[in-house]
Order: structure tokens, then sequence, then C-alpha cells
């Protein structure tokens, strides 16, 4: 089974291989990679990389903001992509922990009936007190998350998905594929959550306008769930809000949204059982020509901007406030209130 990931990146550099690695733990077998705007040298490793085999490296198509779906329509014509039996769209910060089996994507396929798309819902894992940038695995250090059926006060919950080959594609998004929903029945894709039930109708034929990306998440993880580290350390998360946003113009990562994704409710060590691996397919990767020193150039280029910013009041003010945020959202604290529950 051949299974290309596609991602698009912007300064992510230390945190890299341990997503590449991942994926090839799980049987990511290509990587169709597109940046822009990197200063910390997440393009040289993507670059060594490349040179190595590991990776295909292209700069970001898109002349707007829209780097993201820019990248995403022309990842649809990649040898990368047209060659593979699976696509799985995902960011960097984002880990498909799989239950089913041997834990691979081959299993979860199997484990879900063989369908021609599996949508994985998110599970957003808090920064559980972490003040500081280690180069070790984010999925060793963060175990804390919501309750995986409630974010907040939403049982509707992010999904991404795999994506096989001969889905009748109109186009990729970044969390669904889209097609015709006008199809005629015998032509509507088998496709399947988490756990191998279908899809709900309205989200599978985009009657749902405001739930296009999400789905009731409760059941829906039999086989596997999606981690997604979205805070990471607080001064990882300093340098994540410096950034901006590598697909949306005009989003800010502020105290906002840090408190909606930093609720520290549920723990979950499930995906830490495959560390080892993990660690032995990272230093895999480093042991190639160039990539080790790439790596820890990205490493030091991240450390270097923490340490800006840190000496910038208008960021030491921003962690102040994250560290003093709530660890529930806003619409989770007005709900609390409004039923007089501390």
């Amino acid at each position: 089974m051949r299974v290309t990931a596609i991602t698009c990146v912007k300064n992510e550099g230390p945190f890299l291989l341990e997503w590449i690695a991942w994926n090839r733990l799980i049987g990511v077998t290509d990587f169709l990679v597109y940046s822009n705007d990197c200063t910390d040298g997440t393009d040289a490793l993507l670059d060594a990389l490349a040179a190595a085999g590991i990776v295909a490296h292209l700069p970001n198509p898109a002349r707007g903001r829209r780097y993201q779906m820019e990248a995403l329509k022309a990842a649809k014509t990649h040898p990368a992509v047209t060659g593979a039996d699976w696509a799985w769209i995902a960011d960097v910060d984002e880990f498909l922990n799989i239950r089913a089996g041997d834990g691979t994507i081959a299993a979860l396929v199997a484990a879900c009936g063989d369908p021609q798309a599996i949508s994985v819902s998110f599970q957003f894992f808090a920064n559980g007190g972490v003040e500081t940038f280690e180069d070790r695995p984010v999925v060793a250090q963060f175990d804390r998350s919501h309750n995986p059926d409630i974010w907040g006060t939403d049982t509707a919950i992010e999904v991404k998905t795999l994506v096989r080959r001969d889905f009748p594609l109109g186009y990729y998004g970044a969390h669904r594929p889209f097609h015709d929903p006008e199809l005629p029945p015998e032509r509507q894709p088998a496709w399947t959550d988490g756990s191998g039930r279908p899809v709900p109708r309205a989200f599978r034929l985009q009657t749902a306008r405001r739930r296009l990306r999400a789905f009731p998440a409760r059941g829906a993880r039999l086989h596997a769930t999606l981690n997604h580290y979205a805070l990471r350390s607080l001064e990882s998360y300093l340098v994540k809000t410096d950034r901006g946003d590598v697909n949306r113009a005009h989003r800010a990562f502020d105290a906002t949204y840090w408190q909606a994704r930093n609720d520290p409710a549920h723990e979950d060590r499930s995906i830490q059982d495959r560390l080892p691996a993990l660690a032995a397919e990272i230093a895999a990767l480093k042991a190639l020509p160039g990539v080790g020193a790439r790596h820890a150039d990205a490493v030091a280029a991240h450390r270097a901007r923490i340490a800006a910013l840190m000496a910038d009041p208008e960021y030491r003010d921003l962690a102040r406030a994250l560290r003093a945020a709530p660890r529930i959202c806003a619409r989770e604290a007005e709900l609390c209130a409004r039923l007089g529950v501390a």
C-alpha cells in the first residue's frame, strides 16, 4: 500500500523529523511538503530529506495568502499523489493515533471495512504546564486533553481524512475531500469515521454549512483518533504566535486560541506505547547525510527566536496571560456560570 502525506510548513524545523518519523511508523510511504517563508532552516532540512529520497519538497505555489488551498490544488496532480493508493492531508502538529491491529494505516483501513475515505476526529492536547521547549518528541511531553467526545461545549469536532485513490474527488479540502453531492446512489463513496461507521449524511453531502469540517465525535474513535498538539510548550507557542498561521490570513494565535485548546481534563498516553520505535526512526533520519545537522540548525534558530521574543515586553505580557488563562474555554466557562457550576 502506497500512502502519501501532504502538508504545508513554515518554520516547523524542530518538529519536522518527529512528524515524518511517526508517519513512517504508521505506514506513510511518501511525503509531499510545500514550504513558504521559512526563517528557521525548515526549507534546508527539507532539502536534505529530499536529497535522501524521504520527501518531495516544493515551494508553496500560492501567490496570496491561500497557502494550503493552493498547495492542495497543485498536489492533486503531483505524481506522489496520483501514484498513491491513499492521500493523507495533515499538519506537522497532528499525529494519527491508530488503535486497530498493528497500529498502521493498513490496519485502520481493514478495521473500517476498506472504505474510500476515513475521517478521524481531532483530540486537542493541552500544554500541561510545560514552559520550556525541549528537543525531544512532542508526543512524549503532552498527555492531557479535553474529554475526547466534548471539546468545550462542542460535541461536533473537526476531522482530518484519509482519501483513497478511487474516491470521486472534486477537490481536496484541508479537513475532508469534496465531491459532487448530486452523484447517483451507486457512485456515492463509502466513507467512514474512525470507528468504521458511515459518516453523517449531512457531512458527506455538505448540507450542514456550519459542520463542513466536523461531525459528532461520540463513538467515532474506536480504531483511531487524531492527536493535535496545537500548543506544545509555552515557549514554542510564542514562536507560533510570532510566525502566524501558515494556512490562513488574519488568524491570531493568542490567549483565546490557547485557552480553547488547553483543557487538561482527560489523560491519554496511548500514543506513547510506540516511543521506542519513534526514537529509533528519528535517529535513522538524523543519520542521513546533512539531516542531523540541518535539524540542529533549526533547533538553534527556534531557541534564538524564543530568546528574542522573551526580551520583548509584548511577548512577556502574552506569556503571563497564557499562564493565567483559565483551563476551560470561554464558552464552557459561560455555560458553567449559567448553570451555577464552580
